[in-house]
């Protein structure tokens, strides 16, 4: 091969890998700003907030987020899958009632294997799979934040069985719930099932005393 040619592969690779970096550049210049907002609606004030007003910094870890999870197509969930799922939940709504924290971590656990089932990360890497579902669905992804929250925090941080503990606890789940539905009924169909499934956990819980 002469030195000639060798010398314009290189400088075909370098103006091949300039035009990615530009790319990549000019979409995340699109998905900024408004684009965000847009995108990530409730997402991108909680993600500004939590960067401390930072809009910059919040933008740029929105836009990665973009970047890394908007090629992710989910994948569907068959009818058997479904049934399952939706049966380890309504025991999950009605366990709350005698055990609010065990019924939280389980609904934890519920809604990592969901989303893993509908083609996320795998609920091991749970911030990037919620970094994934914030992509996709970003008007409920905090439900599973504040389940997951609560389902680590346990006692030590004052979530008892009894008490503003319970409510809270009661409150994620509630919370937690919209995203279960997004997860395992499509769009064309949550009305029909939402109408269907009625949560059970809505009213508030008075747990037995231990």
């Amino acid at each position: 091969m002469s030195t000639g040619l060798i010398v314009l592969i290189v400088i075909v690779a370098v103006l091949v890998v300039g035009a990615a970096v530009a790319l990549a550049r000019f979409r995340r210049g699109r998905a900024g700003g408004a684009g965000l907002k847009r995108r990530f609606g409730p997402e991108y004030e909680r993600t500004v907030a939590r960067h401390g007003g930072d809009t910059k910094a919040a933008e740029q870890e929105l836009a990665e987020r973009l970047e890394r999870h908007g090629d992710l197509r989910e994948r569907p969930l068959d009818p058997a899958g479904r049934e399952q799922f939706e049966a380890r939940w309504t025991a999950v709504q009605e366990h709350f009632v005698d055990a609010p924290r065990q019924a939280v971590a389980e609904a934890d656990r519920l809604l990592a294997e969901v989303a893993a089932a509908r083609g996320y990360p795998d609920g091991g890497r749970y911030d990037e799979q919620l970094a994934a579902l914030s992509v996709h669905h970003a008007d409920h992804v905090d439900g599973y934040r504040r389940v997951h929250q609560v389902a680590q925090a346990g006692p030590s941080h004052g979530l008892t069985e009894a008490g503003s503990g319970t409510e809270e606890m009661r409150t994620a789940l509630v919370d937690a719930r919209a995203l279960f539905e997004d997860l395992t009924h499509p769009a064309r169909e949550t009305g029909r099932h939402r109408a269907t499934h009625a949560p059970r956990v809505l009213a508030r819980s008075h747990p037995k005393e231990s």
